[in-house]
């Protein structure tokens, strides 16, 4: 099997939905395995980004919002979208700046992951942001957003036991981790 080609073939496709953050297609395909069939996706207009914050002591910052599509509230660290095309990390820094009032001197790009493959092209990047200073947070005003500064380990242990569930924060949580256990930060 040859990775760079598609064992796939595109019979047709038509738009279904489509608003400023995603669109959703619906695919008429041949198969892998060369039988007709149908595929659906969900293609994202923006980049995902998302930021662990670390002061001198490892103290983090943690966003909470009720997210509408789980109807539930939720703890993450500060992530938003970034404009596809742009550089990750001005999406980073605008996001940082936005939902915490915080800016860094120093960014490290951690991780770039895609999110849902097997539905979905989101990319997303995670980075680490450190020497900060501090202004007022200025969130979209489709936000409505509690800031919370805690210790890195208790964000850690708040992945650990299920109160932490998005994807994106356990995702830098757990390569920050390791980054500090291997004292590369």
């Amino acid at each position: 099997m040859d990775e760079n080609k598609t064992p796939w073939q595109t019979l047709d496709k038509k738009e279904i939905y489509k608003n400023p953050w995603i669109t959703v297609n619906h695919y008429n395909v041949i198969t892998p395995g060369g039988n007709k069939g149908i595929y659906g996706t969900v293609d994202f207009a923006h980049t995902a980004i998302g930021v662990i914050v670390l002061d001198e002591e490892y103290n983090t910052y943690i966003v909470g919002q009720y997210r509408f599509p789980l109807n539930l509230y939720s703890w993450e660290i500060p992530e938003g979208g970034g404009e596809k095309g742009e550089d990750p990390l001005i999406s980073a820094k605008r996001e940082l700046s936005e939902e915490c009032g915080i800016e860094a001197r120093d960014w490290r790009l951690i991780q770039k992951f895609h999110l849902s493959n097997s539905v979905s092209n989101e990319t997303g990047y995670l980075f680490i942001a450190q020497n900060l200073s501090y202004f007022d947070a200025h969130p979209d005003d489709n936000e409505e957003l509690k800031i919370k500064k805690i210790p890195f380990k208790e964000l850690f242990k708040m992945v650990l036991d299920g109160t932490i569930t998005d994807a994106m924060t356990i995702m830098a949580v757990y390569k920050t981790n390791y980054l500090i256990q291997n004292k590369k930060i």
